[in-house]
């Protein structure tokens, strides 16, 4: 096997891997973010909303277990990526694995606001220290504390996709489409982060869920062709990535041929 198929086929092999990766990333983000607070249906009202948290208690165990297998996943994904696209710009390699590995600890000390929630169901000291009021009141600081743990990871959420959009773009072998999308998710990210903090009303307009569609679609999309398409060179295969543009340069240099 020459040293340009051998190249190919890693680069190909860490690409699945990635793509495999986000998909679990992002099924297990959406099922715990999304699906898992859409049907409790908790509202404002906080006995209500602990009522819907105590009748829902598996639903939100399964929430935490997504979480914890999401934010694993989101700590290896960047890895695998920078494998894979790392040779098409370094700085921004760096920057992307970074952001995303800044957000998960974050991710984690988050997740013991949902813990909390769980401990004042099921813990025989706090059912017994605490009234049904006192413990709607502490469900509800949790839940708030939680979403607002969410937002602080969504800065890191939107940063890590600024250079990993970029090197998409530059790669070759991904459609430059997700890219442009990636980077638009990323700063749709930041604007849903500022626009929560400064603008009132912003949480329940609709440029709320509008911004946030670009890294949905980027994301779901760029995880579905890494893992189905793999690592195929885009453009007729015209473009070569700097590794092996490098071997070529390599091997020439052995035939006693000055490279290209």
């Amino acid at each position: 096997m020459s040293m340009q198929e051998l190249l190919h086929r890693n680069r190909d092999k860490a690409a699945r891997v990635a793509g495999l990766l986000y998909l679990i990333v992002v099924v297990a983000g959406m099922f715990s973010l999304a699906y898992v607070p859409s049907q409790l249906g908790l509202s404002g009202d906080a006995a209500a909303t602990l009522g819907k948290l105590e009748a829902g208690e598996s639903l939100l165990r399964l929430g935490i277990a997504a979480s914890i297998v999401c934010y694993i996943s989101f700590l290896l994904l960047p890895l695998a990526l920078y494998r894979l696209l790392g040779e098409t710009g370094r700085v921004p390699a760096v920057l992307m694995v970074a952001f995303a590995a800044a957000s998960v600890p974050l991710s984690f000390a988050n997740l013991l606001n949902r813990l909390d929630t769980l401990s004042l169901m099921e813990s025989p000291g706090l059912l017994q220290a605490l009234d049904s009021s006192q413990r709607s009141a502490q469900a509800m600081l949790s839940l708030e504390a939680y979403g607002n743990g969410i937002l602080l990871s969504e800065i890191f959420w939107g940063l890590w996709l600024l250079p990993f959009g970029y090197l998409v773009f530059k790669s070759g072998f991904l459609p430059r489409l997700l890219g442009v999308l990636l980077l638009a998710g990323g700063f749709g990210y930041l604007a849903d982060v500022f626009g929560n903090l400064l603008v009132p009303g912003y949480p329940s307009s609709p440029l709320a869920g509008l911004v946030r569609l670009p890294a949905a679609v980027g994301e779901i999309g760029s995880g579905l062709w890494l893992l189905v398409m793999g690592a195929r060179p885009m453009f007729g295969g015209q473009r070569v990535d700097a590794a092996e543009a490098s071997s070529n340069g390599y091997a020439d240099n052995r035939k006693g041929r000055p490279s290209p």
